[in-house]
């Protein structure tokens, strides 16, 4: 059976510290450990980690080899404007655009993310969904990592 494959964002990443969102950002991390993720992430999230504390740009490092960084592509850029320019994210928060984007394009199962305002809701998803239709392209599923751990444990 193939692993799925998760795009973290920058915000999973940091929560791995956070107190509020380390203990089901562990998990998240354990569950990889055990082989039921792969884990791929872009060099956005590598250039939004440059004033990170070091325990978080660490982690960046520990976690990802360079197979598993996407880099930046053209496409990635017009896809995120494509989103800005429908109105799913302002151009202020092209970023998160560009992270959906990224993990669009590379057909990953799932995006990862703790940002609630710009990726983590139902709208959101719709719209980006909504402009992925438009251009012939699959459609992201958005979530945070509890609604990742939750299905993998025994109740």
């Amino acid at each position: 059976m193939r692993t799925p494959v998760l795009y973290l964002d920058t915000s999973v990443l940091g929560g791995y510290f956070d107190e509020e969102w380390m203990q089901p950002t562990r998990e998240l991390w354990r569950q990889m450990e055990d082989g039921l993720w792969r884990f791929v992430t872009s060099l956005l999230t590598a250039d939004e980690l440059v004033p990170a504390p070091s325990n978080v740009r660490d982690l960046f490092d520990t976690t990802f080899d360079p197979a598993g960084v996407l880099d930046l592509t053209d496409d990635m850029d017009r896809l995120a404007s494509a989103y800005v320019a429908h109105g799913v994210v302002s151009t202020r928060y092209e970023n998160d655009a560009r992270h959906v984007a990224a993990s669009t394009l590379a057909r990953t199962d799932f995006l990862v993310s703790w940002n609630f305002r710009h990726m983590v809701n139902v709208q959101r998803e719709t719209a980006f969904n909504g402009v992925n239709l438009l251009m012939g392209l699959p459609a992201i599923r958005i979530v945070n990592p509890l609604e990742i751990i939750y299905g993998n444990q025994n109740v």
